[in-house]
């Protein structure tokens, strides 16, 4: 399959999320025992969907939970509790992205929130990439003012992408995301976490060599 561009999905696909320690932090640091109703692997609910989306604001978000936190938690500590959902990115992804970058333009495509967002670039430099400079645009939805899998969101990301459509891929773990992309005529593939992220890449675009950047041969 030739292609000239990738979009990667960032939770699940680029970094491995960890829902029931985040969950646990937020009960355990802030006593806040409403987090099973807003927390979800892939697709968000109440005050974080309405942060993901963009319709409140991270201050916002953090006063909504320390409103019905233990007395005395702080907005720094919600924070804290929030980034528990990231389990970091494995080495293997980051030598694959950095390889990758020399190919093709690579771009994420995210439902994120500023909490997140705002830890990305150092999230990246741990593997060793440059965020800034391997990525050639984020598109996230709270600055979108939309979610995946909404086909308005697939379009406008689609508009400001100077590449023929047939040339991009697009990668998720939410097979209702791909299938979203798909509607909107983004070609996608669906990624399971718990699999070789480069022997995916290396089946779907025909280059065999990209297996090498696997986690058993990086580990070699």
């Amino acid at each position: 399959m030739s292609k000239k561009a990738i979009i990667f999905d960032f939770g699940g696909v680029l970094i491995d999320l960890d829902i029931n320690d985040c969950k646990e932090a937020f009960r355990r640091d802030l006593g806040y025992e409403k987090i099973d109703d807003i927390l979800d692997p892939c697709h968000q609910k109440g005050i974080v969907g309405d942060m993901e989306e963009g319709l409140i604001t991270g201050d916002e978000f953090r006063a909504a939970v320390l409103k019905d936190a233990r007395p005395g938690a702080r907005p720094e500590e919600v924070d804290d509790a929030f980034m528990h959902i990231l389990a970091g990115i494995p080495s293997y992804k980051g030598q694959l992205l950095n390889h990758l970058a020399k190919s093709y333009d690579i771009y994420i495509l995210s439902n994120n929130n500023p909490i997140v967002s705002s830890h990305m670039s150092e999230l990246f430099a741990g593997v060793g990439v440059d965020y800034e400079n391997v990525f050639k645009k984020s598109f996230l939805s709270f600055e979108m003012k939309a979610l995946k899998p909404s086909e308005a969101f697939y379009k406008r990301v689609l508009e400001q992408i100077d590449c023929p459509v047939e040339d991009l891929l697009f990668i998720d773990d939410s097979q209702k995301n791909v299938d979203g992309a798909l509607a909107a005529g983004l070609p996608s593939v669906y990624y399971d976490p718990a699999t070789d992220l480069a022997a995916l890449l290396a089946d779907v675009l025909g280059d065999p060599s990209l297996a090498e950047f696997g986690p058993e041969k990086m580990e070699d």
